[in-house]
């Protein structure tokens, strides 16, 4: 599959959750360690207030990144359901600053390890000029 590929995924079919809840606008790469995707911020996302996306909406898309990843595997490698997963930890998260409504941000996961259920990802979030506004790491905790 190519990065264009990723973009014709309608983005709700690999994640768990619904709007107005859906902080992925678009995936835009999927392999066996990078993730990456896309958000335009709209003044009605429900983590927008003043203008602009708040700390808590940028931790989700980072949750959200790995959800797509997720959802991507299980769909179209594995051929099973979308799995529910939990933050089960945030570590060094650096905000840097908050994207502003009309605004596009796109978030980079790397997988850095998985075993039993549990994924640690480092991400990072920056403005489409480049500028990294968000890092992090994130343990995602799989319901079964």
């Amino acid at each position: 599959m190519t990065d264009q590929d990723f973009l014709d995924i309608p983005i709700q079919t690999i994640l768990p959750q619904q709007e107005p809840f859906i902080m992925v606008s678009q995936m835009l790469h999927y392999d066996d360690v990078f993730t990456q995707t896309r958000l335009l911020i709209t003044a009605n996302n429900v983590f927008c207030h003043d203008g602009h996306l708040v700390a808590s909406g940028l931790v989700e898309n980072i949750a959200q990144t790995c959800a797509a990843r997720i959802g991507y595997i299980n769909k179209y490698i594995l051929h099973k359901d979308v799995s529910i997963g939990f933050i089960g930890a945030i570590r060094n998260l650096e905000i840097h600053q908050l994207p502003q409504v009309g605004q596009t941000i796109e978030t980079r996961i790397e997988v850095v390890n998985e075993s039993f259920g549990l994924t640690l990802a480092c991400g990072e979030i920056r403005l489409s000029d480049g500028t990294i506004i968000a890092e992090g790491e994130m343990k995602i905790a799989l319901s079964e």
